[in-house]
């Protein structure tokens, strides 16, 4: 089974979260220790994709 970091959107850096292949994921709260940033996500297939939140 393929194993992959979950690299940061925003500085591209590893975090501490790893996935595999046949993980999914919907509206993940990913937090990134080097830039203290928390980005929600959804993954699928080893793809990550970033929600856009509108700003209240």
């Amino acid at each position: 089974m393929k194993l992959e970091w979950i690299r940061c959107p925003i500085c591209s850096s590893k975090t501490r979260d790893r996935i595999r292949a046949d993980t999914i994921m919907k509206n993940y709260p990913l937090y990134c220790p080097k830039c203290k940033q928390e980005t929600l996500i959804n993954e699928k297939e080893l793809q990550v994709t970033v929600i856009k939140e509108p700003d209240a």
